[in-house]
């Protein structure tokens, strides 16, 4: 019996058997206890009797083909009618090939005949084993269905969210760049087009200079959104600068404490675990009305690991169980892109979340850095 299957042999072997004959009753349990299994059943022999006992949790439902004013056939459609899963045998004195292969076309899983009851035990194990390995490959079934259902959703919500960063970095360039830059072509006309004295000049200079100054500082801003340069100086000081920012802005503690100040990280984790943090403290400051945060970063038997936990009101089983959770999501999807995962738990003293990422021994080669750099999936900042 595969191995599998071995929790399963060690309790009793459960059997609904719809049989109006006593004698052949007793005859195939005991051909069923020398297979090894004790053996809990339930006889029948009429239809109400079979409609009450399919309420009850079987292994698998054993069945004679001719009862009075019942049949075998019968049964099976009534298993089918209700939705109930459980393999179905037929045992019977006598059966035609054409009813055999009837009962096979309508679901069951095999058919006996009474005089061979010695093949009733292996034929039992074999239709439980394939009835749980058809379960099986369902479930796996609906979780692929289900995962390329969420695959497409996240795909459309990367989409809009690439495109809505492209509106706001186009606004963003618009309002402040191109407002500074015109107005300082205008004071360049103005100089142009007016001979004046020194003391003139100096108000016009001076504005162009502020004018310059605020574009400097919008070039910035800008470029820190798409790729934190502060990343350039390790991901030690750039989480380091997160938190006591996020500490200034919130007025929320914010604490990191790491094991290694100087990690050596392959090309695109600094960057997965820093938008990582990005979004965890995003969250802390939209819903979890926390007072405490701390950031954590270890790096231990080749696993890096990053772990944000607050003190907040924690979340729900349904906020983790939202269908449209594109953030949570998000994580799980970004993570993956450099083989991490992300683990996250919540209650009522808060919620923490751990990305965990496996690091290969010396990092990678120098050309699949330069690669990574150069296509980032988590460029685009936090979902």
């Amino acid at each position: 019996m595969p191995a599998a299957n071995t929790s399963a042999a060690l309790r009793p072997l459960r059997v609904l058997h719809l049989e109006d004959s006593e004698l052949d009753h007793e005859l195939a349990m005991a051909h069923l206890s020398r297979g090894g299994r004790a053996v809990q059943t339930l006889r029948v022999d009429t239809e109400r009797e079979f409609r009450e006992g399919l309420d009850q949790p079987w292994d698998i439902i054993l069945s004679d083909y001719n009862l009075p004013g019942y049949s075998g056939l019968r049964a099976l459609e009534l298993v089918r009618e209700q939705g109930v899963t459980l393999p179905f045998i037929l045992v019977s004195g006598e059966i035609g090939e054409d009813v055999a292969v009837e009962a096979m076309r309508n679901g069951a899983s095999d058919y006996l005949l009474k005089a061979n009851l010695a093949r009733l035990a292996p034929a039992v194990e074999h239709a439980i084993a394939a009835h749980e390995a058809q379960r099986a490959r369902q479930a796996a079934d609906r979780e692929l269905a289900a995962s390329r259902q969420r695959l497409s959703e996240l795909a459309q919500h990367l989409q809009t969210s690439v495109e809505m960063e492209r509106a706001a970095i186009a606004r963003e360039i618009h309002d402040d760049v191109g407002g500074s830059l015109t107005a300082l072509k205008f004071d360049l006309a103005w100089l142009a087009r007016h001979p004046a004295t020194p003391a003139e000049l100096k108000p016009r200079f001076d504005s162009a200079l502020e004018t310059v100054s605020h574009a400097l500082e919008a070039s910035q801003r800008i470029m820190h959104n798409l790729r934190p340069a502060i990343l350039e100086q390790g991901l030690v000081p750039a989480l380091q600068w997160m938190a006591s920012r996020f500490e200034r802005r919130t007025g929320v503690t914010c604490q990191f404490r790491t094991s290694h100040d100087s990690p050596q990280l392959p090309a695109g984790v600094p960057l997965v675990a820093y938008r990582t943090a990005q979004e965890a403290l995003t969250n802390v400051s939209k819903h979890a009305q926390a007072t405490r945060v701390s950031i954590d970063l270890s790096l231990a038997q080749g696993v890096l690991s990053l772990e944000i936990s607050d003190n907040g009101r924690g979340l729900s089983d349904a906020d983790l169980a939202k269908a449209r959770s594109f953030g949570i999501r998000g994580l799980h999807e970004r993570a993956s892109t450099v083989g991490g995962w992300v683990d996250l738990s919540s209650g009522r003293a808060g919620t923490t979340l751990i990305l965990s990422i496996p690091l290969e021994p010396g990092g990678r080669p120098e050309a699949e850095a330069d690669l990574d750099l150069e296509h980032d999936p988590s460029a685009w900042g936090a979902l």
